[in-house]
Order: structure tokens, then C-alpha cells, then sequence
């Protein structure tokens, strides 16, 4: 069965935002993984990125459904306005949003998908529950854990730095990927049974 049946009024059934920073210098950042995991979904299928929504979009098609995919680049704090404004053009419910983001308080490499709840200090989420008006959207945390102990870094430092190499940023990325996936064919209950604490 069709997880996002088609709404009245648009022919999208996804819209994945992922949450980052644009600019060359925070490209491997912890906190632009949202960025990373929307970038290889792009890859895997076919899409092609065009600016727009202060972002860039890229429209791809998974089993059937038309997914929207999203890169605000309104820097994290602002990343409402561009959520919002997809979410406005494209005729949408909060509830048919997905939004990727970094999360410190999951060790790296556990993964959970949600619905709705607070923003946790991470100021994209808190824009976008702003513009939306509501923080009932889903997110698919992805962790990449704080600082070790003896590090004497804010997390806030921590995840504005770029994943080491031992960090297997690109195994987290298309582990992070999958559950997108997953979740698109299945729907949010059977992404959280086969996702939430598991480590990739």
C-alpha cells in the first residue's frame, strides 16, 4: 500500500529537507549531514539540483512516489523559510515532511525516526517548527555522538567540525539514506522497528 497517498491538490508525496550550512567551508561537517544524506539520495536517483526555495531542489521518484528533496541554504538558523516555502508551493501537510538532521545527544552511527517533538537546542528544528507553525513533521535524527571525554569542545564547536576519518561519515551517510528509503516504502512505524538505536 502507498504510504503518502497523493493529497488533493499536489502530486508530491515526500518532501525530505536536509539540514545543513552552505558554503564550501562547512561541507564535511558533523551538522551538515542532513546535506550529505539528501545529496546521495539525489545521486542514487537521478535527480538534478536547481535552486530554489532560498536552496536547492532536486525531484526524484522512489518505487513509484514522487519525493521532493530539499537543501535550505539559509544557514541552519533560518532553515524554516525554506521549508516552509516548499512546503506552501508544493500544497503539503507538515505531516508529509522529513526532515534530516545531525543529532549530538545519539551516539554516532544510531539513527531515529520520529514524529513531532521538541527542537533539543538544534536551532534548525526550532526554525522550522516556527514557520511551520507546528512541530509535528517527521525527522530522522542521525547521531554523531559529543565531544569524548578529555575534549574540551562545546558540542555546539563539536558538530560545527568535520567528521575524521575514523567517524566512516560515508557509511553513516548511506546508512542514513537507507532509512529514508525505508521509511518512503513502508511507512514511519516499520522505519522505527528497523531503525531507531540500531547502529549502522
Amino acid at each position: 500500500m502507498r504510504l503518502w497517498p497523493r493529497r488533493h491538490g499536489t502530486s508530491l508525496d515526500l518532501l525530505v529537507a536536509g539540514l545543513g550550512n552552505p558554503g564550501r567551508e562547512y561541507a564535511r561537517n558533523r551538522h551538515n549531514v542532513g546535506w550529505m544524506v539528501v545529496d546521495e539520495l539525489a545521486r542514487r536517483h537521478g535527480g538534478s539540483w536547481r535552486a530554489k526555495f532560498n536552496g536547492q531542489l532536486a525531484e526524484i521518484r522512489i518505487d513509484g512516489h514522487k519525493v521532493a528533496l530539499l537543501k535550505p541554504e539559509t544557514f541552519m538558523n533560518d532553515s524554516g523559510r525554506s521549508v516552509q516555502a516548499a512546503l506552501r508551493f508544493f500544497k503539503l501537510d507538515p505531516d508529509a515532511v522529513l526532515v534530516v538532521h545531525d543529532e549530538g545527544d545519539l551516539e554516532r552511527g544510531r539513527m531515529q525516526a520520529r514524529i513531532g517533538g521538541g527542537a533539543g537546542g538544534h536551532n534548525g528544528l526550532r526554525s522550522i517548527a516556527e514557520q511551520l507553525g507546528t512541530p509535528e513533521f517527521m525527522r530522522l535524527r542521525v547521531g554523531v555522538g559529543r565531544p569524548e571525554r578529555g575534549d574540551p569542545r562545546k558540542l555546539a564547536d563539536f558538530v560545527l567540525a568535520d567528521f575524521r576519518p575514523e567517524d566512516d561519515s560515508e557509511g553513516l551517510v548511506r546508512a542514513a539514506a537507507d532509512a529514508v528509503e525505508t521509511l518512503d516504502a513502508e511507512g514511519l512505524e516499520a522505519a522505527q522497528r528497523a531503525i531507531n538505536a540500531k547502529r549502522s
